[in-house]
């Protein structure tokens, strides 16, 4: 498949599963086994080149995106974030190692967030953060972010006396407000050069509590499985109310919410390449061009070796 094919395709796809708006967003309208872009062979297919990536679609797609990735690195101008929120055993570790398995290291960065340490929670609640934000060139990812703070600590509000804000900033308008705290900063790293996109990582309680299962069953999967996830879980309905109000509060153009279908994790990460292949597409991305004076050093040095 040439280039131009697969970034047509990729956006195609995509769209299906991007929210530029959350205005009128519903996560119960957002099925989880979402597969339908392919028939029933297609699918079968995409599931078994998910166990070699060596050829097909796949290969194609992680070929290019290891070619674009090289392109952001040598023109040092844009950089790109992916968040990745989800409910536990969705899938976000595998996705990242699976998608990412062809980018060059050297330009990728992976942020893994979990509870807040003590010099963190004196900070700002996007501190721990944004001070790893990616740099120019750099392909940046956040496993969970700064959303948390939106979704456990809405799910529990008892977090937020660790935290140590001034009382009388607890009010009812608290998750309002850091929406919008939110949205300004991702429009500030827009505008200073660094693609957005996040990703809900959309699995369904049934095929969460057949992992959990499979991580119990399997010695291999034990070390895996955390028993406090299973205790989350009796919280699923207030984190769906959670997501879908997040998602509904800071959906916007620079930096929209894939919501990806989980239960199928071949379409997760066909989903998920897509859209980073569809985000480096959508700016000018180039290898750089020297100017006279450094074409003139480069014949220089060239003369000079020729001459050893």
């Amino acid at each position: 498949m040439q280039d131009r094919e697969l970034i047509d395709s990729a956006k195609k796809l995509v769209a299906r599963h991007r929210v530029s708006d959350g205005r009128g967003f519903r996560l119960a309208k957002r099925d989880p086994r979402d597969t339908s872009p392919f028939n029933g062979d297609e699918r079968a297919a995409m599931k078994e080149s998910m166990k070699d990536s060596s050829g097909g679609i796949l290969a194609d797609g992680l070929r290019l995106l290891s070619s674009m990735q090289e392109v952001l690195y040598a023109q040092d101008r844009w950089s790109l974030l992916l968040v990745f929120q989800a409910m536990d055993a969705a899938g976000k570790d595998g996705v990242i190692k699976h998608v990412m398995s062809g980018v060059n290291p050297q330009g990728c960065e992976v942020h893994s967030f979990k509870a807040p340490s003590s010099e963190e929670i004196d900070h700002d609640f996007m501190w721990r953060c944004s001070r790893v934000a990616p740099r120019r060139g750099m392909i940046g990812i956040f496993n969970r972010s700064y959303y948390e703070e939106v979704l456990v600590v809405r799910v529990h509000p008892e977090y937020l006396g660790k935290q140590q804000l001034p009382a009388e900033l607890i009010t009812k308008d608290l998750w309002s407000d850091r929406f919008q705290d939110i949205c300004k900063y991702e429009r500030y790293l827009s505008r200073n050069g660094t693609i957005v996109r996040k990703f809900f990582l959309n699995v369904s309680k049934d095929e969460q509590k057949k992992r959990f299962l499979e991580r119990i069953d399997d010695p291999e999967k034990n070390w895996k499985f955390n028993a406090a996830d299973v205790a989350e879980r009796a919280h699923w309905d207030k984190y769906m109310d959670a997501y879908e109000d997040m998602i509904q509060n800071t959906a916007t153009e620079a930096a929209p919410w894939i919501v990806v279908p989980a239960d199928n994790k071949w379409y997760t990460r066909m989903v998920v390449g897509a859209a980073i292949v569809d985000a480096l597409s959508s700016v000018d991305l180039h290898m750089p061009k020297l100017d006279a004076a450094a074409l003139a050093k480069l014949a220089e040095s060239r003369a000079r070796l020729m001459a050893e």
